[in-house]
This record gives C-alpha cells, structure tokens and sequence, in this order.
C-alpha cells in the first residue's frame, strides 16, 4: 500500500454518540486529517496554496460505513490520490482499527482547484512541480 499516507487516529469521546460509537460525520472530518497529512507528506500545505491564491474545495464526498468505531479505539486512516487532472484531484480513504485490521470505512472525496474568486484554475500553472510529483501516483486520465 506505498500509495496510501498513514495516518493514526485515537476515537475521542466527543466523536461518538450514545451507543458508543463514533458518529458518521466524523468519518468525514478524519478524510480531512488524512488529506492534510498526504499533502504534507508532499512538502506543501493548504496554506502554501493559499498564498498562491488558489483553494481546494470537496465538491463531492461519498463514505461507506463497514464496521463501528467506538470510543478509545485507535484508527488508521489510508488517504490514497486516485485521480488528478490539471483542475481537479480525487481522493479514496480507508479507515480500519489498527490492533486488528477491521475495515471500517471506505470513501472518496473530489476536489477542484479554484481562485480565491471561486473560478476554476490549473494548479499545474501554479505548483508544476507539485502537479508532477503526484502524477507519480496516479494514472492520469
């Protein structure tokens, strides 16, 4: 799994509802933690974006539920670049308990490149380099 950043997460109280178990949204939010951390993992932040000017909005987010995690548990969450185009970019995710492996999530979130205007842009104008790097990971389509 050499595409995929790692990320390790531990269920936090506030993340569940009565029954104990971590509330659907959350699973979302944790799609963010693993996206910001892939970035990173690239040399960039969504600051550096930013100060070009440029945003990356989720304009679509999809997430199946497998398994319940429940409070205390620690989660992994596999953040994996399925699809990059030069004005919109793809993520999957994976989220499983790490003492035993249990898929608990799967899900996919798509992002466009936008100005600060909302008007759709190329980040390869902006971060060629960027664009190259994780073209690595993906075949482009």
């Amino acid at each position: 799994m050499s595409n995929y950043h790692e990320t390790t997460l531990r269920v936090r109280y506030q993340e569940t509802d009565q029954m104990g178990v971590v509330y659907h949204s959350n699973y979302l939010i944790w799609f963010e933690v693993g996206r910001n951390g892939f970035i990173r993992q690239q040399g960039y932040s969504y600051q550096d974006f930013e100060n070009k000017g440029l945003l990356l909005p989720v304009v679509e987010a999809q997430c199946k539920y497998r398994s319940p995690a429940k409070y205390d548990e620690e989660v992994l969450v596999r953040t994996k670049l399925s699809e990059l185009s030069g004005s919109k970019m793809y993520f999957e995710y994976e989220v499983v308990r790490n003492n035993d492996q249990t898929l608990l999530a799967t899900g996919l979130t798509k992002h466009l490149w936008v100005s600060k205007e909302m008007k759709r842009t190329n980040m390869k104008k902006y971060f060629p380099e960027l664009y190259e790097r994780l073209a690595s990971f993906v075949t482009l389509k």
